[in-house]
C-alpha cells in the first residue's frame, strides 16, 4: 500500500485495547521513543518529533475529545 495514500479511518476498539494503545503511547512519549501502531492493517510510525494536541468538538446531542498527533511526512531540510 502506498504510504502517502490519503487515508480517513476511525476504528473503535475494547477498552482494554484502547488504555493499552494509550499506556503504549504515553511511555513512547515519556522517553522520547518513536511510537509504532496497526491500525485496520496498516502499520504507522510516529516519529519522535510529531506534535500533540487536544481537540474538543460539541454539537446539539454530542461531544467529542480528540487526541490528535500530528507530523510531517517529510523531514524538514536543515539549514546551514
Amino acid at each position: 500500500m502506498d504510504s502517502n495514500h490519503e487515508r480517513d479511518l476511525e476504528k473503535a476498539y475494547p477498552k482494554a485495547e484502547f488504555v493499552a494503545k494509550l499506556r503504549r503511547l504515553a511511555d513512547a512519549i515519556e522517553n522520547g521513543a518513536r511510537f509504532d501502531i496497526q491500525i485496520a492493517g496498516e502499520r504507522i510510525y510516529v516519529p519522535v518529533r510529531a506534535e500533540f494536541n487536544i481537540e474538543h468538538e460539541r454539537s446539539d446531542d454530542e461531544e467529542e475529545i480528540e487526541f490528535q498527533i500530528k507530523w510531517k511526512t517529510t523531514e524538514p531540510k536543515e539549514t546551514d
